[in-house]
């Protein structure tokens, strides 16, 4: 077993205002903390990745396929894999959640 303190996790900003903390991974999965600023959003992206998440605080608007969902505090969520999607915070607090990917997945390449 494995266990992944968060006191020694380093935080990465993906982009201007999203800070990512990848956690527990094995070989089929890993789990990633986010938190997302007010006003900051993900670029649209995608990738191979099946991705599940948890919203611990605040809401988050997704952008899939010229919908919009909202997903609030206590909410999770899926996204297929190669589905592109894009997520914004139009709240005034901080959202924050739990990302689990499938296959594992390290920093997005969208941060660069």
């Amino acid at each position: 077993m494995e266990v992944v303190p968060t006191e020694g996790v380093e935080s990465t900003e993906a982009v201007e205002g999203v800070h990512l903390s990848l956690l527990a991974g094995g070989e089929e999965m890993n789990v990633q903390h986010f938190s997302i600023e007010p006003g900051a959003e993900v670029p649209e992206h995608s990738h191979h990745h099946e991705q599940t998440g948890y919203i611990t605080g605040g809401t988050l608007t997704f952008l899939v396929d010229g919908e919009e969902f909202e997903v609030g505090e206590g909410d999770s969520y899926v996204l297929e894999g190669d589905e592109p999607h894009a997520a914004e915070n139009r709240g005034d607090v901080p959202v924050t959640g739990i990302d689990v990917f499938s296959p594992p997945r390290d920093d997005p390449d969208w941060k660069d």
